[in-house]
Order: structure tokens, then sequence, then C-alpha cells
């Protein structure tokens, strides 16, 4: 697949990255010419200097053959305007643009970017789906990563193992024993910052972030086997009130009726905007790292404390200081991963990273043959993939146990007639149902493979 990227900033070099360590020939335009030579001595793509919605740099970068166009430039305007132009002029069968500016994204628009007017396959709002990633962890308490799959019949849950977690030591071969009964799969380990597939030999040991998949309903029991039976946030205080810490806050007002919500945002303008846009949240104009701002804010009292402040070092030191006042349990939004490793060790329970989340909601729709949703895990270790089981694919019609599951797949979960299956040895899959599986980033390719329809079936 040829692939145009256009910017090569965070979001874009991942996915160049991605798509180029899967042999896609991959391009990607920036102006900067500091980045383009970091792409060119970093990935195996090729790369042009320029603004990417000018025709001409389009046309360097191959467009007149491309399938697909992803437009993450830190301009709303440059990413539909290069979406526009590699519709009209070259034809671009699929066009993503990454779009900030709520303005352009309000329903009373969406006529917008129709076929007939600015044609984008494709929207992605980093700071909503931001956003809704924080409330899903706020909705299930004591967890690190919560994704929905199946249409929330099953969740990818992640934890990290403290020392009162009583599954430590325990191979992993002995949860079915220990949980007959309990849909759940161990699919991933990230152990002092290095992720392994696990085997049924492995063991948990404190300080492991394990990733799981789970049936929806058995959620509250295997979050209890791991040690974590934590309450549902109902004070919470927002550090922040930009795009992020604003949605947030409108949506936890909208799911959480009964919370008290408080936001503190630095610029007074801004906070006096906040206070106008939501309901029954307080606003506070002041600086997060200032005692008298946490103390009026009630920061010890709080039960979640997020913060997502366009700093990362006032986020991580924010969270820091609000364990110290009391709160129970801290987020904090971090967009350099050099920080990732340290910030666990120093108490922050949970870790937000913007670039891992539009990285995933890219990757879905880069994906071939019937695959529903794909979410990135740990920088880059694999993705999760959720797709339909196919008449022809290798899967379908006959036991697991003889089934050759390429190195680095893991079977999470079946969902078949809306029921979630635990898989063993003697499941079947059968056609038409709803898979999820892990695969590490080497075997991605080979996962797509399973679930594409062939020629001869037609």
């Amino acid at each position: 697949m040829k692939v145009i990227v256009c910017g090569a900033g965070q979001v874009g070099f991942n996915i160049a990255h991605y798509l180029a360590g899967e042999h896609n020939d991959v391009t990607i335009i920036d102006q900067r010419p500091e980045l383009i030579r970091k792409v060119s001595d970093t990935l195996d793509v090729q790369v042009v200097q320029g603004f990417a919605s000018h025709p001409a740099v389009l046309e360097q970068a191959g467009a007149a053959d491309a399938d697909m166009l992803i437009a993450v430039t830190a301009a709303d305007e440059v990413n539909m305007v290069a979406c526009q132009v590699a519709h009209s002029l070259f034809n671009v069968p699929t066009k993503i643009a990454r779009v900030r500016s709520q303005s352009y994204l309000h329903p009373l628009w969406a006529n917008l970017f129709s076929r007939e007017h600015l044609p984008i396959d494709v929207i992605i709002s980093p700071e909503i789906e931001v956003a809704r990633a924080i409330t899903r962890r706020l909705q299930v308490p004591g967890v690190i990563d919560v994704i929905p799959l199946a249409g929330d019949k099953v969740r990818l849950i992640g934890v990290r193992c403290a020392e009162q977690c009583p599954l430590i030591n325990t191979p992993l071969r002995q949860l079915t024993v220990l949980f007959p009964d309990l849909a759940i799969v161990i699919i991933g380990i990230v152990r002092d910052g290095k992720p392994l597939v696990p085997t049924g030999e492995d063991q948990m040991q404190e300080g492991d972030e394990v990733y799981f998949v789970v049936d929806t309903n058995h959620v509250e029991r295997a979050l209890a086997a791991f040690g974590r039976e934590d309450k549902e946030a109902r004070r919470i205080v927002i550090f922040g009130g930009g795009n992020i810490g604003l949605f947030l806050a409108q949506q936890l007002e909208e799911s959480h009726p009964g919370a008290s919500i408080k936001v503190i945002e630095a610029d007074r303008a801004r906070a006096e905007f906040v206070a106008k846009s939501l309901t029954r949240s307080v606003v506070l104009n002041g600086d997060v790292l200032d005692p008298d701002i946490l103390e009026e804010a009630s920061v010890a009292a709080a039960e979640a404390v997020v913060a997502v402040t366009n700093d990362d070092e006032t986020n991580i030191l924010a969270g820091l200081l609000a364990k110290r006042y009391g709160c129970d349990r801290t987020m904090a939004l971090i967009n350099k991963t050099t920080y990732n490793a340290l910030v666990g060790p120093l108490g922050i329970d949970v870790v937000i990273s913007p670039r891992a989340i539009t990285v995933s909601n890219i990757l879905q729709h880069v994906r071939r043959g019937r695959i529903h949703a794909v979410h990135s895990l740990h920088e880059g270790f694999g993705e999760l993939i959720e797709a339909d089981a196919l008449e022809t694919s290798n899967l379908v019609g006959k036991p697991l146990r003889e089934v050759k599951l390429p190195a680095g797949v893991l079977l999470g979960a079946v969902v078949h007639n809306g029921q979630v299956i635990s898989p063993r040895g003697s499941t079947v899959v059968q056609s038409g149902d709803r898979v999820i599986l892990f695969a590490t980033a080497e075997a991605v390719k080979k996962v797509e493979k399973m679930f594409s329809v062939r020629l001869e079936f037609f």
C-alpha cells in the first residue's frame, strides 16, 4: 500500500514508523527541515520537504498513485486542503485528516466534509478521543487502561500489580484453575518498561503492568482477583481548562450527574470561557502548582485528579503534588515518551498518551480485511485487533488446539451470537464470529491476511 503522511510530528512520525515496519511504501511531507532530517535518518521512508497542501509537493510525494493520504500537520486548514487537493487533482481513494478546532466539528456544519465539499473520509479529533479515554478510566476505577470492544461486550483492561495483588508469583496457566468461570485472557505484560507476550509458565511480579481481555460482565470480579476493588471517583479535579479539560468536564457532567467537578485554568479569559461552557462544574482561575489554589480546589479531598495542561512537566509535578496533598488517584497527560518509565515509580497512577490514542484511531482505518477496531499497546509493542472471522479464514471450523496461530498472536475472546467465549483448546470459531486478538508488531501483517477475503471466495 502506498501512503502519504502529511506532518512529521509525533503522530505522523509514529504512523510512518508503523506502516514502514510493515513494508508499506510511505512518504512523509513536512516543511521543517530538522524533522525531515530526523525522519530520513530514522525511518525507511521517502521524504519531501514543503507544504503538504501544495499540489506540486503532493505530486512530488507520489499522490498520483497513492492509496491513502493521512494529514496530521499542526494546522487544521492545511490538513483539510491537503485532502481536498488529493481528492480533486489526484483522486486519492482514502483521505484521513486530524481536525482540532471544534468550530469545524460542530454538528451544524457536518455537511462540510461531504464528498461534494471537503471530501475527507475520516476525521480524527485527538482532544475528544483523549477526553473519552480518560472518562473510561474514571468509570473503571483502579485500571491504567480500559478499551471497550465488540459493542462493549468485551473490554481490554490494564492494571498495575501492587504489593497486595494476590496473583503475584502465580503461573498464568493456573488462572483457569483458580477462576474456572472467569472469562479472562492475559495478553501482555510490561515489566521494567519492557513488554513481553506471556506464556502459561510466566508469573506476574510486583510493579508489572498487566493487560487482559475480559467479558465486560466479569470486569469487577477480574479486578478483585488482582486486588483492585477501588470505588468510582465522585470528587474530581481537572488541572487545565484547554480543549481536553473542557471536553472531559462536559462528558463527566453528562455521565456522572452526582459527581463534584472542579477545573483549574491559569488563563483568565479561558477560565471564563470554560465556566460559561459548563453547567455545574466549578472553575478556578490560577496556577495548578500554587498551594493556595490546590487548597481552594479541595485537592486533599479529591478522589481523582486529572492533569491535562499543555505542559508535560507541569502535569507530572501537579499530579505528584496532588498525591502529596492526599488525593487518592492521579492521572497525567504526557506527550514525551521519555517520561513514561519514570512517572509510575514516582507515584502517578495513570499516564494518558494522546499520541498513542490518535495513532490507534488512525490505524483502524489503515488495516485491511474485516477488521473493525485496532488499538496500539505500549509504544509499538503490538495491536489489539477486533475482526470478523470469515469462512475462508484458517481460524474457522476446527478446535483452536489444531489451529497454528502465527508467533506473537494470542486469542483474547470470541463473541458468538452475542455471547462472550473465553477461548480454550476445544473452542471452535465459526464464520461470522467476532474475534478479539493481540498481535505483536511483527505479526500484524499475518493477522491482516487471516481476516482478508481471498479472491477464490468470490
